[in-house]
């Protein structure tokens, strides 16, 4: 499950090496904050997936990892079997349109972006803490 950091400007999406390996990745994803239109949480997250991927891999309910192209725009994902997820619907970003990934601090995430946070990076589920 990828981290999630978060700070006063940006949400960086931090990837294992494993994850930036599936994914086609060199680095991670970062997003302005103002470029994050809407946070849902969902219990299945293969629903959202939209596309195909390219560069990326689907191994249906396993795990999906990569850019899915679309003709909605590019989405990022990062899913593993049928766990809690989130659905970050971007507006304005250079790269993506969306980001589909489970993690278990979605909640936490939600919660983090109502609030002031520090200058400084910090995991999601320490600033609800």
């Amino acid at each position: 499950m990828v981290t999630l950091l978060l700070d006063s400007t940006q949400l960086e999406v931090v990837l294992s090496p494993t994850e930036r390996a599936l994914s086609f990745r060199k680095s991670n994803i970062v997003v302005p904050r103002e470029h994050i239109d809407r946070v849902q949480l969902t219990d299945d997250a293969w629903t959202w997936i939209r596309g195909v991927p390219n560069p990326g891999i689907n191994l249906p309910v396993v795990v999906g990892a990569g850019t899915w192209k679309s003709a909605g725009g590019d989405d990022f994902v990062i899913i593993r079997g049928r766990k809690p997820s989130v659905v970050i619907d971007l507006a304005g970003h250079d790269e993506f349109e969306r980001l589909v990934l489970t993690t278990k601090h979605g909640v936490a995430l939600l919660k983090a972006l109502r609030l002031d946070v520090a200058s400084e990076p910090e995991d999601v589920a320490d600033i609800v803490a």
